[in-house]
């Protein structure tokens, strides 16, 4: 493993399409459910135990070397609103391309070629952290991070919160992420069928009415 392929992969910079998504943070801002930095830790702790540890199950299963197929199937699975399943894929497909061009490689090769529309992001994740010679666990964190990260950076934007708060909210979650990362990867280790599947009802609902939204800042 090295540190260095991580920060890389886990760089806010990294062209991999994350800035335009905010994670359901914008509903949940234009609902008055997220409005200053105390709610924003709220909903990242949410997204963190709920989404981020099904994407870090599948991002930690896809770095082992478990089947794309049988992940991507999962990822359907336990993403039951269509509006965030594609958006997966668009973020799929756009990791992709940054990743082939970061990390060349036969795995991504064939997940490229095995899913030309896009695989979902958090498999594409994890066999990009292959590729980068990290494991299942750096692969969950990554994806731990991702699920609170791009929320917390939205929400700066949308409501103008001072960053310094909305990075004092990821740093206070550091020790529940790694929490997260430790148990999607013991579970990936125990095969597809053993993935987390945690819900988070609310941000399925409200992602299908943001993307019906005729005016929106972030694409979800």
């Amino acid at each position: 493993m090295t540190r260095s392929a991580l920060l890389v992969l886990a760089d806010g910079r990294f062209p991999a399409g994350g800035h335009a998504h905010s994670g359901g943070a914008e509903a949940a801002v234009k609902a008055g459910r997220v409005r200053d930095a105390a709610s924003l830790e709220a909903f990242c702790r949410g997204r963190l135990h709920t989404a981020g540890l099904t994407a870090a199950g599948l991002a930690a299963g896809a770095a082992l070397g478990l089947d794309p197929h049988e992940l991507d199937a999962a990822a359907d699975a336990r993403t039951p609103s269509p509006a965030l399943r594609a958006a997966a894929r668009r973020l799929g497909r756009q990791l992709m391309r940054a990743a082939r061009a970061t990390w060349p490689g036969p795995g991504l090769d064939a997940l490229a070629a095995a899913f030309p529309r896009g695989a979902h992001q958090p498999v594409v994740l994890g066999v990009t952290a292959r590729a980068a010679g990290l494991g299942p666990e750096e692969a969950a964190h990554c994806a731990a991070y991702e699920a609170v990260g791009g929320s917390a950076t939205a929400t700066v934007r949308l409501l103008g919160l001072d960053p310094y708060q909305a990075t004092a909210v990821l740093a206070r979650l550091a020790p529940e992420m790694d929490e997260v990362a430790a148990r999607a990867t013991a579970a990936a280790r125990e095969g597809v069928d053993a993935l987390p599947a945690a819900s988070a009802p609310l941000l399925d609902i409200t992602a299908e009415q943001h993307a019906a939204w005729p005016v929106r800042l972030f694409a979800s």
